[in-house]
């Protein structure tokens, strides 16, 4: 048993469900360093971070949901992908624990930060021309916005690439704990053409679902410590209200500099871990 203090991984998981919240990406982009840091076996450490992306989505997405940002047919659709992802990437962890897992995905979020940085901004690019298969799922929706104070349309496209994407964002959820929002919010942006807002809230719903799949994963294999648990599950679930508080004030533009803020600091952590230097 670690020496932990409640209190501390109490005030830590605040700030990680706060930031899972805002950025649509789960916790474990925090608690996963913090908790290595202090001794915690790094298979440990990522199936306590699949728990408490569990919490966080609960405590978001419900919200969002009763704001009417999320939009539930695409994260239904995609949620077929994640799970069986998410099943398969946490196999791979209890068989493996390769570092180069860890620099490869790094290497790939900061090539998407890249990506979304580099690409112009739509003023009002949402309501694009669908494709046959999304339009017969009818992935289109709209939101009041409370920070432009209009309500915004759009529709989704290429839901023909999106899932098999997000297969590959659930396996990475699965296989290193953290969500893997990042992928999932680039996905319903970059290749789907969902607003900012609309991204990071079905983001929040997909990956509890993609958590609770790789947690059953873990908790057969007797990684979940509840001890570790408790005071992260209600620390995030605190911190995640905070978050969709905040979140619907702000605008689509504002949302992107911070999910590309997090974006980095996650592909340079997964680097430095990869490497050795952060573990």
């Amino acid at each position: 048993m670690h020496p932990l203090l409640p209190e501390f991984l109490f005030a830590v998981s605040i700030v990680a469900g706060f930031i899972g919240a805002m950025s649509g990406m789960g916790g474990g982009v925090v608690l996963i360093p913090v908790l290595t840091l202090i001794g915690v076996d790094i298979k440990h450490a990522i199936a306590i971070s699949m728990v408490s992306v569990i919490a966080t989505s609960s405590g978001a997405a419900s919200a969002y949901v009763r704001e009417h940002i999320t939009n539930l047919k695409v994260g239904m659709f995609l949620e077929m992908f994640t799970i069986l992802g998410a099943i398969v990437g946490a196999a791979v962890t209890l068989a493996s624990g390769d570092r180069l897992l860890f620099i490869a995905f790094g290497i790939v979020l900061l090539l998407s930060w890249g990506t979304l940085f580099l690409r112009p901004h739509e003023a009002q690019g949402y309501l694009h021309k669908q494709d046959r298969f999304s339009r017969w799922l009818e992935l289109q929706g709209s939101y009041f916005d409370h920070a432009q104070g209009e309500t915004i349309e759009y529709r989704a496209r290429h839901a023909y690439l999106g899932g098999p994407m997000m297969f590959g964002a659930g396996f990475i959820a699965g296989l290193l704990g953290i969500g893997a929002g990042a992928l999932k919010v680039l996905t319903l942006d970059l290749v789907m053409g969902l607003p900012a807002k609309v991204s990071t809230t079905t983001s929040n719903l997909i990956i509890g679902v993609t958590a609770l799949a790789g947690t059953s994963v873990y908790l057969a294999a007797g990684l979940i410590n509840p001890g570790i648990v408790a005071p992260v599950v209600l620390g995030v679930v605190a911190g995640a209200f905070l978050g969709t508080r905040v979140l619907k004030w702000m605008t689509n533009l504002t949302v992107r500099r911070l999910f590309l803020v997090v974006l980095l600091l996650l592909g340079v952590e997964m680097l430095l871990r990869g490497f050795g230097l952060f573990a």
